[in-house]
């Protein structure tokens, strides 16, 4: 839906659009720390979903508040929108 906070609401529709073109990406949490992002569709080829996966980890783990201490990413699994959930080993993806 579109939201004045996320910038899809606005009067700069070119800036707007240019961003989310360019690869903005927004997600949300939770208050217990669950983080609901979107990395594709079903018929993106999976090394471009692969990419998008990490590049969103890579983002989460930037804004990483500097107070926060020890692991900051301890669980993760992917779905389908309705799909069942498939763990990934987090010990894997901080490595590549």
């Amino acid at each position: 839906m579109p939201n004045p906070k996320s910038g899809t609401v606005t009067f700069d529709v070119g800036k707007a659009v240019k961003d989310i073109t360019a690869g903005k990406a927004d997600y949300r949490a939770e208050k217990a720390g669950v983080v609901h992002v979107s990395i594709g569709k079903v018929s993106f080829e999976s090394d471009k979903l692969l990419d998008n996966a990490m590049t969103v980890i890579k983002s989460i783990e930037k804004a990483k508040p500097s107070t926060s201490k020890g692991k900051y990413l301890r669980k993760l699994s992917i779905s389908s929108t309705m799909g069942v959930g498939v763990l990934v080993n987090v010990s894997s993806i901080a490595s590549a």
